[in-house]
């Protein structure tokens, strides 16, 4: 995350957030953007495989 993106973040949030709110939305970005980086990378399983895999049915 750059500078001007955890300002902007910042900015976004109400008056009253608390650190924990903060770290709770950094990694929510940060996890997004792992995962729409695997997205692109190809690295990603169907959801049909997984089910099957672990025996769950829809």
């Amino acid at each position: 995350m750059k500078k001007e993106e955890a300002h902007k973040l910042i900015d976004l949030m109400p008056p009253q957030a608390t650190w924990d709110d903060l770290m709770r939305e950094i990694y929510i970005r940060e996890a997004i953007e792992r995962g729409l980086a695997d997205s692109n990378a190809g690295r990603t399983k169907d959801v049909q495989d997984v089910r099957a895999k672990y025996g769950l049915w829809e």
